[in-house]
Parts: structure tokens; sequence; C-alpha cells
């Protein structure tokens, strides 16, 4: 099972693609959440209902930074999902599900295209793992 899964990693060099803009739309958005905190950190949090609003955004915000720049150079690429997939699944919950029941379907779909995106592509890395080109490849000894 596990050669399977290494075969299937090497097999997908598009992984490259998909790891590293996830890793960076994390990553962005982690840091902007202490760039801009009325609108993207605390003052979001705190609109939207978040328990320990404080806590959260610093949770949020950094685990977003560091497993961003992980997935991005494609290190501990299966572990750095997991978090990930928490982060937006409250993201989708919190924001989108609300969303959906106010305004409706439509809108609620058109607002949340980016965080579906962002989940699939992220069980995607979570299965395939890291690609060629990454750290995790590296270690695992594919000269790919």
């Amino acid at each position: 099972m596990i050669n399977k899964i290494m075969d299937l990693q090497s097999s997908v060099p598009a992984a490259v693609l998909i790891r590293f803009i996830v890793g960076y739309v994390f990553f962005v958005e982690g840091i902007q959440k202490f760039l801009f905190p009325d609108t993207l950190g605390i003052g979001r949090f705190i609109k939207i209902g978040l328990p320990m609003p404080h806590l959260m955004v610093n949770l949020s915000g950094g685990s977003e930074i560091i497993f961003g720049a992980l997935l991005m150079i494609g290190l501990f690429t299966r572990i750095s999902t997991i978090p990930m997939i928490i982060n937006i699944t409250v993201a989708i919950i919190s924001t989108k599900v609300p969303m959906f029941l106010n305004k409706g379907f439509w809108p609620a779909v058109h607002e949340s295209r980016l965080d579906f995106t962002m989940l699939v592509s992220l069980i995607f890395l979570l299965i395939v793992g890291a690609g060629c080109c990454s750290v995790d490849s590296k270690l695992s000894g594919n000269k790919e």
C-alpha cells in the first residue's frame, strides 16, 4: 500500500503546482490577518462570532503562515494538510453556511468557490503527497 502511494506521488508532477498555490494562498492570508486586523483579523473573527477571537485569530493566522510555508516547499506535506483542512472547514462552517441560510444557494456558492477549491486541493495533497521537486521527495530518496 505504501509503495502504491509513493508511486502515485512520483507520477503526479502537477502536485507541485497545486501544493505551491495552496501554500501560497494560506501563507499570504495568514500574514494579512496580522497586517489588517480590523478587516481580516480579529475584527472579522469578532464580526462572524467565533469564540475566543483573540486566540482563534492567532491560531488561524499562525498556522496558515507556518503550514502554508511548509506546503510551498513541500516539507511534511501530508501532515501540513490536516490543520489546513480543519482551518478551511471552520471557515466554510462559520461564514458560508450562514450565508447560505441568509442569502440562499447561489450567493453562497459564489462566495465559497475559493474555500471549496482549497479544501479539495488539500484533500488531493493529503492523498498524493508533495509530488516531485519537494523537500519530502528529496528526503524520501526520490531522484525526480
